[in-house]
């Protein structure tokens, strides 16, 4: 089993709402699509997810797109894609960062090594321990009201019970008093978190964490800038609530700085930003071995990446803030055949060969940005 071609289309899929970040608003999200095929035609795919093209993360889609055509795929070509462990080492010799495009053509040989022993992905990541996670949704109209209702309909359809505000956008006071009101309306019935998007300077964050404490908010996420190790370290040992380090984590040597600092004291797991599944691995070792929380982090993927993050995420022990896996909810269409189940406040783990997913090809064709050939 040899590895014969690399494969990868920007797509874009358009969203059931507007979907409000600090740097970014989301109306269409764009998504690369990798697939690797073996001398025998035997397929493997993966996705990772953009936001806002350059709003977040180290490159645009269309960057990621040229550095695995003409930097990674002629490093892989002739290998065996069993080793994508060895493989993705001798990659990041000769390619410096590019952790998003490192992520998808790993994560497209799983697929594919798995697909191959007809067996979950997750049985080459140490097996299942969950085969359910708790997963949040995102309050992101920007309007108070129509947030409350939402996350009223979801405990309804006991859909989530966690819930996540992303509050870096706009007067960061008016932003505070939007979270106290969601707080009253359904914070005994649901947990709510804060996603700052690293919009806050340190004395903006050190007055708003504490009414956000004193309103009984479980989380805050990254408030300050990512460069700003030193002023999370300040924050985490000021306040009670849980800060949690999302942009400033990308690397094992990011998480290993975070923790000895303790530069926040939780993390946001993304397998795009560690760069695969193996180096998420280590980084969730890493959370571990110091006492962090767990996040299971999204980058508003659709249901294959989703399915990829679910699955690793299920062979890690805990996670004390649950998952954040709803992309596929957050869609107008998707890209695969079959779909994402969600049941009882949780997402259920996929099952199935590779990661579980069936591509429908006709999707990635009609949303693709260039010619798809099959």
């Amino acid at each position: 089993m040899k590895i014969r071609s690399v494969d990868v289309y920007i797509i874009d899929l358009p969203t059931i709402r507007p979907h409000q970040l600090a740097m970014h608003t989301i109306v269409e999200q764009t998504i690369i699509l990798a697939r690797v095929m073996d001398e025998e035609g035997a397929e493997g795919w993966a996705e990772v997810a953009t936001i806002g093209g350059a709003s977040y993360g180290e490159g645009t889609p269309e960057a990621i797109k040229v550095n695995i055509d003409k930097y990674i795929t002629p490093l892989i070509i002739g290998k065996n894609p069993v080793h994508y462990d060895k493989i993705m080492h001798e990659v990041s010799l000769h390619v410096r960062g590019n952790n998003f495009a490192k992520a998808v053509v790993e994560s497209a040989m799983v697929d594919l090594v798995a697909r191959r022993r007809n067996i979950p992905a997750y049985e080459l990541f140490g097996g299942q321990i969950h085969k359910s996670l708790p997963v949040a949704w995102t309050l992101a109209s920007g309007d108070t009201n129509k947030d409350i209702e939402e996350a009223k309909e979801s405990l309804h359809q006991k859909r989530h019970n966690i819930f996540k505000l992303k509050i870096g956008k706009g007067n960061p006071y008016k932003n505070v008093e939007h979270v106290l009101k969601i707080m009253e309306a359904v914070g005994d019935q649901a947990r709510i978190t804060v996603d700052v998007n690293q919009a806050w300077d340190e004395t903006t964050a050190t007055y708003c964490i504490e009414a956000l404490q004193e309103g009984g908010v479980s989380m805050v996420e990254q408030p300050l800038p990512a460069w700003d190790n030193e002023g999370m370290s300040r924050l985490t040992d000021r306040f009670k609530v849980p800060i949690m380090a999302d942009e400033s984590l990308n690397t094992v040597q990011d998480s290993f700085q975070i923790a000895k600092h303790r530069a926040g004291n939780s993390f946001a797991l993304k397998v795009c930003k560690h760069g695969g599944m193996t180096q998420t691995k280590k980084v969730a070792a890493i959370a571990e071995g110091v006492g962090f929380g767990l996040y299971g982090g999204t980058m508003i993927e659709s249901s294959l990446g989703t399915a990829i993050c679910a699955q690793l995420y299920s062979t890690i022990p805990k996670f004390e803030f649950g998952t954040e896996l709803f992309g596929p909810l957050l869609f107008k269409d998707n890209i695969t055949v079959n779909q994402i189940e969600y049941e009882n406040f949780e997402i259920i783990i996929p099952d199935g060969p590779g990661f579980g997913m069936e591509i429908d090809k006709e999707k990635v064709k009609h949303f693709s940005r260039a010619l798809f050939v099959i």
